[in-house]
């Protein structure tokens, strides 16, 4: 089942919401550290992540799938939102330098068709983070989140998805290690909770992210 972006925005609106932003969005911003002089996309909901970038890049897109729904981004200024279908975006070849897809994959009627068009706008040596829902997180089990609908990934399975679309795993990590379940003891114990998993590499993590390269081949 897709989310609302109404449901998504009243989400990341939450106290929980913001926690979960920052805590992937940590991840997000140590593998791109600048992205100065590149333009950037965001496909599925994209803006909370995006906001962090928006002032480095030449260009930010937020492009939400036509059976979530659209809402304008970022919240002032000019929008750089658009609706658009999931696998055939409205991008000519090789026009992008980074793409981030987060809230897409997992309700997605056909998740590689999607990252095969990432693929097709991506420009050789660009990079894509993909942020999806773990099938063995607690986080995947929780209908309360954003995170809980759609079709949850193991890492195998991402692993298939990645490499049939033709990119290069560069980068596997996790986020979200603290459960769902009590929104204030997240909030205050989350932060320390995710240093922990992450130094440790525990299980039940509630997302994968992983960075994927596009490699283009001389025939």
């Amino acid at each position: 089942m897709t989310l609302d972006v109404h449901e998504l925005s009243a989400f990341y609106a939450s106290p929980l919401g913001e926690a979960s932003r920052r805590l992937i969005g940590r991840v997000l911003r140590a593998r791109w550290e600048s992205c100065n002089g590149l333009s950037m996309m965001g496909l599925g909901f994209c803006g909370p992540y995006l906001d962090r970038f928006r002032d480095e890049a030449t260009r930010t897109l937020a492009l939400m799938p036509a059976e979530q729904g659209v809402l304008p981004w970022p919240a002032t200024g000019r929008s750089a939102s658009a609706l658009v279908v999931g696998d055939m975006l409205p991008l000519p070849d090789g026009c992008v330098d980074r793409a981030l897809v987060a809230h897409a994959l997992e309700t997605a009627d056909h998740p590689s068709a999607v990252l095969e068009e990432v693929w097709r706008v991506l420009a050789p040596e660009g990079r894509a983070i993909i942020v999806a829902p773990s099938r063995r997180g607690v986080w995947a089990r929780v209908d309360g989140t954003p995170f809980g609908h759609g079709q949850p990934f193991s890492r195998g399975q991402l692993r298939d998805l990645v490499r049939d679309a033709s990119f290069s795993a560069v980068f596997w990590g996790e986020a979200l290690y603290a459960p769902p379940f009590r929104r204030r003891f997240f909030v205050n114990w989350g932060p320390a909770i995710e240093r922990v998993g992450s130094a440790f590499g525990l299980p039940f993590a509630g997302v994968h992210i992983v960075e994927a390269l596009k490699q283009v081949y001389r025939p």
